[in-house]
């Protein structure tokens, strides 16, 4: 928590309690529980990765989330982001293409007693249309642009938090919608898994 959240910027106090009271070692492979806790991203399975804590925490905190808005995230994978938003408000909705990954973090926020998070296995690069708009939405993988159909999900004065670049390295940028208009700033490099979908990457 000191060495790597509070003391490289993350403020947000109910951020920073939410990685207290949420156990990452329950989200990574057995055989990578020494490591649950270091300042690195770690393989789960499939080629997809839980990301590092403190990444976690820079998105969770770019969202200015207030309390009471409904997210979207774009991959579950482990399920560890949808377990921080859970905490940070009421209804978080998570799409992932990989339909064993979507199962399994289902299955474990039931056992940690998540009841307002809702699962869906497909195109995250399409969103969840049947459930928008969206007062956040975050994207746990990088693409090579914010997707058209993302920006129509969120809400007027919503926020969306993605990592956009080639597939070598990113930017981490945040989006707020007015009106019509998408209006981004910059939080720095960053790498991840890529963002794969009918307006992401393609294989």
């Amino acid at each position: 928590m000191e060495n790597q959240l509070r003391r490289r910027g993350i403020r947000d106090a109910r951020v920073l309690q939410a990685f207290l009271d949420v156990p990452r070692h329950l989200f990574v492979p057995q055989d990578r529980l020494g490591e649950a806790y270091d300042d690195h991203p770690l393989d789960i399975c499939l080629g997809q990765t839980i990301s590092q804590p403190y990444m976690v925490a820079l998105m969770t905190e770019a969202l200015s989330l207030r309390g009471g808005e409904r997210v979207l995230e774009v991959g579950t994978g482990s399920g560890y982001q949808a377990a921080i938003l859970a905490k940070l408000c009421p209804a978080v909705y998570t799409v992932e293409r990989l339909a064993e990954l979507s199962r399994r973090a289902e299955v474990l926020l039931g056992r940690l007693g998540f009841a307002n998070v809702r699962f869906l296995v497909g195109d995250g690069t399409l969103g969840w249309p049947e459930e928008a708009p969206f007062d956040r939405i975050i994207v746990t993988a990088g693409g090579p642009g914010v997707p058209a159909s993302l920006e129509a999900e969120l809400a007027d004065g919503g926020r969306l938090v993605m990592p956009v670049g080639d597939r070598y390295g990113q930017d981490l940028v945040a989006v707020e919608r007015r009106g019509e208009r998408f209006e981004r700033e910059s939080h720095g490099g960053c790498v991840f898994v890529r963002l794969i979908g009918q307006e992401g990457w393609q294989g």
